[in-house]
């Protein structure tokens, strides 16, 4: 009798999310109970000259110098 393979957890960090805003929608989405979110807002941020990405969610979203998405404070 074969057993089926089940992957126990299909969590994926917010740094680890490719540099596209495509795939911070499908990340944040996928967090949000497959509600979709979506990007309201973006700017430069005055101090770090950043583009900064306003979500749905409430939250707004950057990349490091490395292209590593984080959430701005």
């Amino acid at each position: 009798m074969s057993q089926a393979f089940v992957k126990e957890n299909d969590e994926q960090w917010l740094h680890d999310v490719q540099p596209t805003m495509t795939a911070l929608i499908a990340h944040l989405t996928r967090e949000n109970n497959n509600v979709r979110v979506y990007e309201q807002k973006n700017y430069i941020h005055p101090k770090n000259g950043r583009e900064v990405h306003l979500m749905s969610n409430g939250l707004s979203y950057a990349k490091d110098d490395k292209g590593k998405w984080y959430i701005e404070w």
